[in-house]
Order: C-alpha cells, then sequence, then structure tokens
C-alpha cells in the first residue's frame, strides 16, 4: 500500500475517524514566549482548550508527547498543560519544525500508531512545518485548529488552509473528545469526560453542570 493510497482511504468512512487505540497527541511549544505574540485566538481559550485536549488524551490512554523550543529563553510548558503529565519532561529542541528532530519522530514511531493529531503556537510555523513533513511520510495528520493559534488571524487561517491542501484534517478539541468517546455506553469514561466538559466546555460545561444538579435533585426527591 502506498502512502497516497493510505491517505485516500483516510478521509472517508469509519476508519478516518479517531479511536483511542490508534491515535498518538503531539504537542507544540505552548509556552510564554510563543502566547505573547499571539493575535489570532484570545490566549486564554487556547490556553484552556489545549489543557482540555491534554486531559482528553490522558483519560483516553492516548500517548501524548510535549515538546518546547530554546525553553531557556522561550520559557516552560504553561503550567496547567503541564500538571495534565507532572511527570513527563518536554523535548526542549532547537529546530523551528519540530518534525526534523529524531527524538520526536522516534517517539512517534515507538507508539506504533498513524494518526498524529497535532497542535502548536504558532499555527503558521511550529504546526505547518511538521504537519505537511509528517503528510509526506504517511501519517495522517489532525490539527486541533483551536488548541493552536497565530500571530495574527490571516497567518493562522492561511496555515490552516495550507495544512488542509496538504492533506491534514482540521478538527477542534472537543471533536477530539467526541471522536474518542463515541458511544455512551462506553459508561467507564463518562464521569470523566463530564468533568472536563465542565472545566473547559464553556457553554456546554455550564449546561451539563446545571442538568447534572437536576439529577441530583430528583435523586435526592426520591
Amino acid at each position: 500500500m502506498t502512502t497516497d493510497t493510505l491517505t485516500t482511504m483516510s478521509k472517508t468512512g469509519l476508519q478516518a475517524l479517531l479511536t483511542p487505540k490508534d491515535s498518538v497527541l503531539l504537542l507544540i511549544d505552548h509556552q510564554p514566549f510563543q502566547f505573547a505574540n499571539l493575535h489570532s485566538h484570545e490566549p486564554t481559550m487556547v490556553v484552556n482548550n489545549v489543557i482540555g485536549l491534554a486531559k482528553t488524551a490522558k483519560l483516553f490512554g492516548v500517548p501524548t508527547i510535549l515538546t518546547t523550543v530554546v525553553e531557556e529563553r522561550g520559557g516552560f510548558l504553561i503550567k496547567g498543560l503541564q500538571d495534565v503529565f507532572p511527570e513527563q519532561k518536554p523535548i526542549n529542541r532547537t529546530f523551528i519544525n519540530t518534525w526534523e528532530d529524531s527524538r520526536v519522530v522516534d517517539a512517534v514511531k515507538k507508539t506504533g500508531r498513524k494518526k498524529v493529531v497535532m497542535a502548536a503556537l504558532w499555527t503558521e510555523i511550529c504546526l505547518a512545518m511538521p504537519v505537511i513533513q509528517a503528510l509526506g511520510e504517511g501519517y495522517e495528520v489532525y490539527i486541533v485548529t483551536d488548541a493552536s493559534g497565530g500571530v495574527t488571524v490571516e497567518a493562522h487561517e492561511m496555515a490552516v488552509r495550507r495544512m488542509v491542501q496538504a492533506g491534514a484534517v482540521p478538527m477542534t478539541w472537543i471533536a477530539v473528545l467526541g471522536e474518542l468517546q463515541r458511544d455512551w455506553a462506553r459508561e467507564s469514561t463518562v464521569p470523566a469526560v463530564g468533568e472536563i466538559f465542565q472545566q473547559h466546555g464553556g457553554g456546554t460545561g455550564v449546561a451539563l453542570a446545571w442538568e447534572m444538579q437536576l439529577l441530583a435533585g430528583k435523586t435526592g426527591g426520591a
């Protein structure tokens, strides 16, 4: 099977959806210096979304690789994200293109998974470069656009267009959560999914919290 065939097959059908067993998450450079010139999104929303994405991956057992670039100048990984994986030391590199660092590529290969979910700061550089290279090496790449951001709205949007033209699949972090959960009958993860929604899901989390309060009230009344 050629890379072209693999990529074409991944675009449609049930096999195009993410599952916990075939996915790996790569989070790139969510550091203070990168946030300082983030203007495509409200920075606090990207913080919220990438932490929600990381918690989702941890819940479903999706291997997660953390990276930083020259952290001695650009700053350590943001605390909320590092706190999700407190024992993991991010791969600190000098390459602007993460995929040129053999340690990162080896870490992905070690998982044995071909669906690589990526989010990064900035979209137009630190996300686009590794996405385009990984696609060329036969990986199926999913980009989490609301857990990423660029120096301008245009920079972010043009980068997303470029990556989609190259074959990447754009998603939001809640869409990732939904695909990994897939079936509400998978009750073992439902309580934690609810917690993630309440902590990071905005209006969805507020509505869910209200529903849980109503259910608790009915149970108490019984």
